[in-house]
């Protein structure tokens, strides 16, 4: 291996979440002295590449389509529980703090970065809402502003007064994304979640 293609390896692998140049060049130089790894991972890549998908009815990432949670006849449909990313619905799954149905919005409203309703899956949640069969809307955006202001959006635009619109409350702190909170304490947040007011 070249130098170069050393160097561009470990740049592609800085582009990964949570992984700078120099958590990158470790990994990278782990996989080195454990080549027995390498073709491992090229085929899982490449296995995941052609298998996954994304559900057609909640956006979640699987094999099949629709998934394996909206195809499973013994988790509650009338209830959703509204998600920014597929990590926080693993996250969530790993707690075993829900039993219902899932929708993943692909990220959160934000005006400094041009992302509106159009660019996220949203029109689709008000879609599902539609055939009535939908009791609650568990808005669990990350306790950030932009999830916040997301959260409250969605609030806002399911009118039907029979929907019973929750937020996940105690345990959350300001800022804290659910992927790196404790099973214990998502599902503390479920237990506690409380009605979010529509009528701001």
């Amino acid at each position: 291996m070249t130098s170069s293609s050393l160097n561009d390896l470990i740049d592609l692998f800085s582009k990964l979440p949570s992984l700078g140049p120099r958590s990158a060049r470790r990994a990278v130089l782990y996989l080195l002295k454990r080549k027995i790894l390498i073709p491992k991972l090229v085929n899982s890549l490449e296995e995941v590449q052609a298998n996954t998908k994304f559900c057609s009815i909640c956006a979640n990432l699987d094999i099949i389509d629709p998934c394996t949670i909206c195809r499973n006849e013994k988790r509650k449909k009338d209830k959703i529980c509204v998600v920014e990313d597929i990590s926080d619905l693993w996250a969530i799954e790993k707690s075993n703090a829900f039993n219902g149905q899932y929708h993943i919005l692909g990220g959160v409203l934000s005006a400094i970065d041009g992302i509106g309703p159009e660019e996220l899956n949203i029109i689709s949640l008000f879609d599902r809402i539609k055939n009535g069969l939908v009791k609650e809307i568990i808005l669990a955006t990350n306790a950030t502003v932009e999830g916040q202001i997301t959260a409250q959006y969605i609030a806002d635009h399911c009118d039907d007064s029979k929907i019973l619109i929750t937020r996940l409350a105690q345990g959350m702190p300001m800022g804290s994304e659910l992927e790196i909170l404790d099973y214990n304490t998502l599902s503390t947040a479920f237990k506690s979640r409380s009605k979010l007011d529509t009528s701001l």
